[in-house]
């Protein structure tokens, strides 16, 4: 069985990315919950449902903890939302650093979810043992079969996305294998640059399978990356360059982030 599944569309040519740029990171971090809501109520008024890709990092999780003690959360339907996870720490279930983990702390343990609608990684120590590779097998196997479910359509909504110092997303750093990846939606990624050293990822393709990228980061460590990936270069060197939707792609930087756009 193939591991691969056809686009469901490309991006319309000259749909660039547009930039907010916000005064410190709170306000970052709260714009980004709001229009989160915002654009899960108006998903689910069109079709009934809404998916979800989260991402860790404190700029991820924040969004989760801000969402988490909004008075506006609830009018999102959460019984139909689909939540997934750009990518995860390899370590077991109940270590510290992993993502879900994190995210469940900061929101989902707290909202009436369908468990049957949360598709989070296999963790180390789980079904697959140690073995990383079949636990992105089987990621790759539950986003190839949610595309076939519904062939032409977006495979996520809205994708949630951090952005790296040297510009990686997910767990895509430059000039690795997975960011040479062109087919598979899922790998597992070795000899990480950060720790901890194994994890799983989704790929630049399974991104632009989303109808809306959301890329958030502060910081002026960021600057040059996000100057960087906004003047075109390439995905290889800097992956979050290859982060677009489908539809719409955002980037919501902080001012420190967004100091090298100052010319655009």
């Amino acid at each position: 069985m193939t591991n691969v599944a056809p686009p469901a569309r490309t991006t319309s040519p000259g749909l660039g990315p547009k930039v907010l740029v916000f005064p410190d990171a709170e306000r970052l971090v709260a714009s980004v919950a709001t229009r989160l809501v915002t654009r899960l109520v108006d998903l689910q008024a069109e079709k009934g449902t809404a998916s979800l890709v989260l991402t860790g990092g404190r700029t991820g999780i924040g969004v989760l903890e801000q969402l988490r003690t909004s008075r506006f959360r609830d009018a999102i339907d959460w019984s139909n939302v689909d939540v997934f996870w750009g990518d995860e720490r390899f370590v077991p279930v109940e270590h510290p650093d992993r993502n879900e983990r994190q995210a469940r702390e900061a929101l989902l343990d707290h909202l009436p979810l369908d468990p049957h609608r949360i598709r989070a990684m296999a963790p180390a120590g789980g079904r697959f043992g140690d073995d990383a590779e079949a636990a992105a097998a089987e990621y790759r196997g539950l986003l190839l079969a949610r595309a076939r479910a519904s062939p032409g359509a977006p495979l996520f909504d809205v994708c949630l996305l951090g952005v790296g110092e040297e510009g990686h997303v997910a767990s895509i750093f430059p000039d690795s294998p997975a960011v040479q990846e062109s087919e598979r939606l899922a790998v597992a990624v070795h000899g990480c640059p950060k720790p901890p050293p194994t994890r799983i990822s989704l790929t630049l393709p399974a991104v632009r399978r989303s109808s809306e990228v959301w890329l958030m980061t502060t910081g002026s460590a960021k600057a040059q990356a996000v100057a960087s990936a906004l003047a075109g270069t390439h995905a290889s060197a800097l992956p979050a360059a290859g982060a677009r939707g489908l539809d719409r792609t955002l980037w919501f930087l902080d001012t420190a982030a967004g100091a090298g756009l100052s010319g655009r």
